[in-house]
């Protein structure tokens, strides 16, 4: 029979020395992820940080949107197609914002619209709360988005100002990034605020946070204009296309990001109201929901994108398969009525996101061509505002009339609608670039 010594030998050699082991490897895979994470932010210059962390205080302040939908019909008393009809509201204003936004930067420049659109935001949102007819409430949220959505157009080119060319997607993924972590914490915030206090305490957090990311900004942010370098892959030296509305690969990009807007933004309408009668979740755990959102996206996005730029991956096949995991989060949402499959849902949602956003945004700004920045960038947040106009609409109308397993059945649909436009897509672009192969030749 073995002693006690045996005994201790055993133990160490069989559990203690391959738990040392494993200790120590988990250990350096935690220093290893800690290192890829921080080297994916090397390189970035100190305004697009400052710009960063603009963009989170300003993020983190706009609570109301993802509970619109609840506030109208809880606090308002409104029908499913008053609200459907405001959220179009929302994104008419919107689509004119981003018009405006990306004519006005080609103009005046983009801190001067950044400045004025942030500011004027923030005295729009604090009087919302006081408007409590449908009618009021439709012109009051298109006049805040008109003056909102001017801000993005602004924002995507001052990236090009602030940001080296070679920084540029890492530099929009580190705004995501603060967007993301804005979001994560938004939500919760609002829905703490709601249980706590009213609906009403949310425009108010909207509007001063508006006016405290501008203070910020202009203590921080130097003025500087972008001054466009000629390239080599600029569009208008290749003399491919010189006008954004002859673009014809362009427009069946936007095509491709209005499908991509038109079902993601479900997760700031009808997702919410989902959650609330289907599954019967408060506001407090549904706010925690697309918190995980944002939380998943600001931990993970800018490691990814990050090795992605490193390996040369296809960033259109990544786009490809981004939709059909968003198409994915939509239709699972039909298999069961287990409260878990919204965590499933919210996983896929937030996978497909990190990896169609930053490239497609990517894709439009390396498509304009050179003083054009502002108009192709305007086009792209208006394909989103376009799909505000009818997302919040189409769903809300199909849940009404419907219920909400067409709605989803429907919205799956729509993102493998997006997946056919991009393998189209991708097509056409192998066909330009066959085009420049031959006029280069030719040229020499």
């Amino acid at each position: 029979m073995p002693d006690i010594y045996d005994i201790i030998i055993t133990i160490n050699k069989f559990i203690y020395k391959p738990g040392l082991e494993l200790g120590f490897y988990i250990l350096n895979m935690i220093k290893r992820a800690f290192n890829s994470y921080q080297e994916s932010f090397k390189g970035l210059s100190k305004e697009v940080w400052w710009l960063a962390l603009i963009t989170f205080i300003n993020r983190a302040g706009t609570m109301v949107l993802p509970f619109m939908s609840l506030y109208l019909t809880e606090d308002l008393h409104m029908s499913f197609s008053e609200v459907g009809w405001i959220m179009s509201s929302f994104g008419v204003g919107s689509l004119l914002g981003s018009w405006l936004g990306g004519k006005l930067t080609d103009k005046i420049g983009f801190y001067t619209v950044m400045f004025w659109s942030l500011l004027v935001t923030g005295f729009l949102f604090i009087g919302l709360q006081f408007i409590t007819s449908f009618a009021g409430f439709a012109i009051g949220i298109f006049l805040t988005m008109t003056v909102a959505d001017t801000f993005r157009p602004a924002m995507f080119v001052s990236l090009k100002a602030y940001s080296k060319p070679e920084n540029q997607t890492r530099s929009l993924t580190l705004i995501r990034l603060a967007i993301n972590l804005g979001f994560s914490f938004g939500p919760f915030l609002g829905g703490l605020i709601i249980a706590t206090l009213s609906y009403s305490g949310l425009f108010w957090v909207d509007g001063l946070t508006c006016i405290a990311a501008i203070i910020l900004m202009r203590i921080v942010l130097d003025r500087k204009q972008y001054k466009p370098k000629k390239t080599e892959t600029n569009l208008e030296s290749l003399n491919v296309v010189l006008s954004v509305y002859k673009d014809k690969l362009y427009w069946v990009f936007l095509a491709v990001i209005f499908l991509m807007g038109l079902i993601f933004l479900q997760l700031f309408t009808t997702i919410p109201l989902f959650y609330s009668e289907v599954h019967k979740l408060t506001e407090v755990q549904i706010g925690l929901i697309l918190s995980l959102n944002g939380f998943l996206i600001f931990l993970i996005e800018m490691p990814l994108i990050h090795y992605i730029e490193k390996t040369l991956l296809d960033r259109m096949k990544i786009i490809t398969w981004s939709l059909v995991l968003l198409a994915l989060s939509f239709i699972v949402l039909n298999s069961t009525t287990w409260v878990g499959i919204l965590i499933i849902s919210m996983l896929l949602i937030t996978v497909g996101e990190m990896l169609a956003f930053p490239f497609t945004n990517n894709f439009a700004m390396n498509r304009a061509p050179i003083g054009k920045e502002g108009r192709y960038m305007a086009l792209y947040t208006m394909a989103f505002s376009l799909a505000h106009i009818f997302s919040a609409k189409t769903g809300m109308e199909i849940i009404d009339r419907f219920g909400y397993t067409a709605n989803w059945f429907l919205m799956g649909g729509f993102g493998f609608l997006a997946v056919i436009l991009m393998f189209l897509l991708r097509k056409m672009l192998k066909e330009e670039s066959l085009e420049k192969e031959k006029k280069h030749l030719l040229h020499h």
